[in-house]
């Protein structure tokens, strides 16, 4: 990293809806927002990266009801174990961690609610209304699919009367289409911000930010209403704008904010619409980027289900295989934007190909011939390469395709192979000691690229890669032990 920063950024990922236990989707998105900070990071930026735990809401209310748990408790268990998953996940230690029943956020989102009120964007009024609790949102009749939610299917559409509170959504359907027009890349990939402003271009609807509170008694509550908690929508958002000084510390919210902000398909409309508007009629700026995952399906795109029996623990992969060796999938054979399957045969085919035959292997050949024939590293050109790594942006990262940037590092690890295979230096050295030390140092020279660019991805493979050739010392074992 350079000695002088060139700026600040500022990352979030969705915080988790602690209803269910952590799934490959979320391990997806803290791996792939973990690269991105790292690679800031590299480049020379101070970085602030924010993720937590979504804990209001009627979907947890019902499941700690239906395990006779007090609603802390319960929350208080199942944060407890995204914390756990993230240090499995190799996830830098840095992190901030935020969850929405801590004081700081209560008071931040209490205070977010005054400030829309007395812009005039919050007002109360009776309605009717069909809702997705899976969704925690309302559906509109085009919505739904014989009556219920296509990304719920299982659940039924509940019908709600009562009288709430409102958020003046409507008012802001020209200022969001002016920032999506000024933003041309706000929301990424292209296809999701088409989507986005197709649906703002069709018309706004107000929505309902509150519940009562004698239905719904777990939530935050309506500043000068006791009667009323906030919709978990409205609460949750917060977060991003709590994480980093809002409301008390103007000096940390204007260094970090705006925020660029990691998330699933099913948030495209609250995150890239709702929240921006929410933004703008508290008088802050709109987010810097939203970047949209795929989900993570079973074998033939089928949606992941306990009772399909094809759901896949990321901690169980890891404790099998290694923290890197799912950061590498993650990062390379799942697709940055699209939904992309994921089996353990084919999490295991790649892993052999590209880990234990790929990078491991590569790493053994070139330390056995440079240990083998005394061969020593080239200082000066390495010592020139240290200075210019990470010097400039990487244009893969910078749009968030990860995906491309591996294949990019895996096809020099390829060359790497071939330069081996073609030249022989093991055999020229026997023939020709100056060149054959060349053609290895040339090779260590192809490794320290690999490495370099291997940092952000697979930050514990790179160490330990970096440490043996330092060493000029062979692994006790296999980086990645070949899996049959």
């Amino acid at each position: 990293m350079t000695s002088k920063s060139k700026g600040t950024f500022y990352l979030t990922t969705t915080l988790p809806y602690v209803n269910a236990e952590p799934h490959l989707g979320h391990a997806m998105e803290f791996i792939r927002a973990d690269i991105i900070v790292r690679y800031k990071k590299l480049l020379g930026y101070e970085t602030f990266f924010n993720t937590g735990t979504d804990e209001h809401g009627i979907k947890i209310f019902q499941k700690a009801q239906s395990m006779g748990k007090d609603a802390q408790v319960f929350v208080d268990e199942h944060a407890g174990k995204f914390r756990e998953l993230l240090a499995k996940l190799g996830i830098s230690d840095d992190i901030n961690f935020i969850r929405t029943t801590d004081a700081r956020h209560v008071k931040a989102a209490q205070e977010f609610w005054r400030v829309c009120d007395n812009a005039g964007y919050i007002y109360k009024k009776s309605y009717k209304v069909k809702y997705c609790i899976g969704c925690e949102l309302e559906k509109t009749d085009s919505e739904l699919v014989d009556g219920k939610c296509p990304l719920h299917p299982n659940q039924q559409i509940e019908l709600i009367e009562e009288e709430n509170y409102f958020f003046k959504f409507s008012a802001f359907q020209e200022r969001l289409l002016k920032l999506y027009e000024e933003r041309p890349d706000f929301v990424v990939p292209d296809f999701r911000f088409n989507e986005i402003k197709s649906f703002v271009s069709r018309g706004l609807e107000d929505f309902s930010i509150s519940r009562l509170k004698s239905k719904m008694p777990w939530g935050i509550e309506v500043p000068g209403d006791a009667e009323h908690v906030m919709y978990v929508w409205f609460d949750a958002l917060v977060n991003y704008i709590a994480a980093v000084g809002w409301p008390d510390n103007e000096a940390e919210f204007k260094k970090w904010w705006p925020v660029t902000q990691y998330c699933g398909k099913d948030n495209l409309r609250q995150q890239s619409a709702m929240w921006q508007a929410m933004l703008m009629a508290a008088g802050l700026e709109p987010s810097r980027q939203i970047i949209i995952n795929g989900f993570v399906t079973g074998e033939g795109g089928i949606k992941m289900s306990k009772s399909l029996g094809n759901v896949v623990n990321p901690l169980d992969v890891v404790n099998e295989y290694g923290t890197d060796a799912l950061r590498y999938y993650v990062a390379r054979e799942l697709h940055p934007f699209e939904d992309s399957p994921f089996t353990l045969e084919k999490f295991k085919e790649s892993y052999n190909a590209n880990l234990a035959n790929g990078i491991g292997n590569l790493t053994s050949r070139v330390l056995k011939m440079m240990i083998s024939n005394n061969v020593q590293a080239p200082k000066e050109e390495l010592d020139v390469l240290v200075e210019v790594a990470w010097k400039e942006p990487d244009l893969h990262l910078e749009k968030f395709d990860i995906k491309s940037y591996c294949d990019g590092i895996w096809r020099e690890i390829a060359d790497a192979d071939k330069y081996i295979q073609d030249n022989q230096p093991f055999k020229t050295i026997k023939t020709d000691k100056e060149k054959g030390e060349r053609q290895m140092q040339e090779l260590m020279i192809k490794m320290f690229k690999i490495v370099s660019k291997l940092e952000a991805i697979m930050p514990e493979t790179a160490r330990k890669i970096n440490d043996l050739f330092c060493k000029m010392q062979m692994p006790e074992e296999p980086l990645f032990m070949r899996r049959d």
